[in-house]
């Protein structure tokens, strides 16, 4: 986005909006961590300087899409995640920026069962 105002031009990086989706993502109830993708690996929980991973943005002058692909938590509707998830992104990303956002595209790239789940599966599983 670049903007010209009366002391000079803002501009605001697809990075920056890319980091702002990625926060508004995890802090979205039922979402256990975004997805770096089949090149990144396993599904990596997002903190810091990876925020980035999981979400591509592009940004016009006035309008931003952005497309997120999440691993959701086991037994929450994923739909239901998915629209509250859009919903987050939009709001965080106008607030801040004042884009328009005009698309939020949600890829869900698998399911996260808790941990103590998965230890019981192991522990029961024939040697």
């Amino acid at each position: 986005m670049t903007e010209e105002l009366q002391n000079g031009i803002v501009r605001i990086s697809d990075d920056v909006v890319a980091t702002i989706a990625g926060l508004a993502a995890l802090e979205t109830p039922g979402i256990a961590a975004m997805s770096g993708g089949i090149s990144e690996g396993l599904a990596k929980r997002l903190s810091g300087k990876n925020v980035q991973k999981g979400v591509s943005v592009e940004v016009g002058q006035l309008e931003a899409a952005i497309d997120l692909r999440i691993i959701v938590k086991y037994g929450i509707p994923i739909q239901e995640v998915c629209r509250v998830l859009q919903d987050n992104v939009r709001e965080a990303v106008a607030n801040m920026t004042g884009l328009q956002v005009v698309e939020v595209n949600v890829k869900v790239e698998g399911v996260a069962f808790k941990e103590e789940e998965l230890d019981e599966v192991n522990v029961n599983r024939v040697k």
